[in-house]
């Protein structure tokens, strides 16, 4: 596992400051894995969106989202764009308790979505490929090969 504190403190941060905070990044950058390591020292709860058992957990996302604490992973957030909307009304109830985290590839549309619906609420966090620092310098000609990303 590759270590990535800069990624953890921002979200941290993005996380404090906001309701929402959406992590979006190129497919196979480390989303899904950072932030089940951010998740993992706080009261977190997480939902694949690309799980068929978790979608239909989430079939009256209102009532189940509206009951957590803490923070609420939601990765590929772009399969369930009708979220968006969900989550606007919760984030503006007095009584939230929770931080939501969405996790989606780097999308015009999504952008777009997760900007008009939440505005105002949401923090955006861009998660690039991997660098030397995080890999280490003997690690380069992989990277070069692999733009970045792993695979």
């Amino acid at each position: 596992m590759i270590d990535r504190p800069m990624y953890l403190k921002q979200l941290a941060t993005a996380i404090r400051r906001s309701p929402v905070t959406a992590l979006l990044g190129p497919r196979q950058c480390g989303k899904t894995t950072l932030a089940r390591i951010f998740g993992e020292n706080r009261n977190a709860t997480y939902y694949d969106l690309e799980s068929q058992p978790d979608v239909h957990r989430l079939q009256n996302p209102e009532l189940v989202l509206s009951s957590l604490r803490g923070v609420v992973i939601l990765d590929e957030i772009q399969v369930m764009p009708s979220l968006f909307s969900v989550l606007r009304v919760l984030v503006d109830r007095p009584k939230n308790k929770a931080h939501f985290l969405l996790l989606g590839s780097t999308s015009l549309d999504l952008i777009k979505n997760v900007s008009e619906t939440l505005a105002g609420r949401v923090e955006f966090v861009e998660l690039s490929g991997f660098n030397l620092q995080e890999v280490g310098t003997n690690s380069w000609q992989r990277l070069w090969l692999r733009g970045g990303l792993s695979g």
